[in-house]
């Protein structure tokens, strides 16, 4: 399977939302063929990584992303929601296995510079994501070596609940940081957590350049009819 180019950040959508799937949503029973029917919508492919403890869900595992790396040719975007601990091993994981930008937390601020040279090393983009109440301001001293800056909208790692209302606010705090860091390359603002028909359009407007898809994509009546929907946003 052909991987994505060395440009793909610089190359994703900027006159549109980027798409990024959350496989988490998938079929995961029949993953391959889910992720063929819906590759033609993809920006990027997002898989979220657990450990019970930083958060209280547990997925998903270094063979996954192999598996699929063979079937996908779209970047994968692994979020990494594991504790300080082992945030490193982590990332030497999910590399060897395939992935095109691995997202840390801001809240592993003990190991973040150490994950954040490692990552350097490895030639994987860095990304970083924000729990729904960290303050935003503690990304700006990260942000000129970032790739993606996300910020959830809901609580780490349970699906189901509705975005919170500072959730505008913070993105537009992030925004501002992204442009005042005076980095050179592209830093993509992305939206997780609480994506809905009713709130995609205030994500948009406040500055998300992506919002991390799930059961809105997966489960749409007509795929086709919501990405037309989420491109025209």
């Amino acid at each position: 399977m052909t991987t994505p180019s060395k440009t793909w950040i610089d190359d994703l959508p900027k006159d549109r939302l980027i798409a990024e799937f959350s496989v988490w949503s998938a079929d995961l029973v029949r993953l391959s063929d889910d992720l063929a029917r819906v590759d033609p919508y993809v920006d990027i492919l997002h898989i979220d990584v657990a450990d019970g403890h930083f958060a209280p869900a547990m997925l998903f595992f270094p063979d996954l992303v192999a598996g699929v790396r063979k079937v996908s040719s779209r970047p994968i975007h692994v979020h990494l929601m594991v504790a300080d601990s082992i945030l490193l091993s982590q990332i030497e994981q999910f590399a060897d296995a395939g992935s095109d930008l691995i997202s840390l937390h801001v809240e592993n601020e003990s190991v973040a510079d150490e994950a954040l040279d490692l990552l350097d090393r490895r030639g994987v983009a860095a990304g970083m994501v924000l729990k729904v109440d960290t303050p935003v301001e503690r990304v700006e001293k990260y942000a000129s070596r970032l790739s993606f800056v996300t910020l959830l909208g809901t609580a780490i790692g349970v699906k189901g609940q509705g975005l919170d209302e500072k959730a505008s606010a913070r993105l537009q705090q992030a925004k501002q940081i992204i442009g005042g860091c005076s980095a050179a390359h592209r830093i993509v603002l992305a939206a997780d957590g609480g994506i809905r028909e009713h709130t995609m359009p205030l994500l948009r407007q406040s500055g998300a350049e992506t919002v991390v898809l799930g059961s809105l994509a997966f489960n749409a009546p007509s795929l086709d009819e919501r990405m037309a929907w989420v491109r025209a946003l």
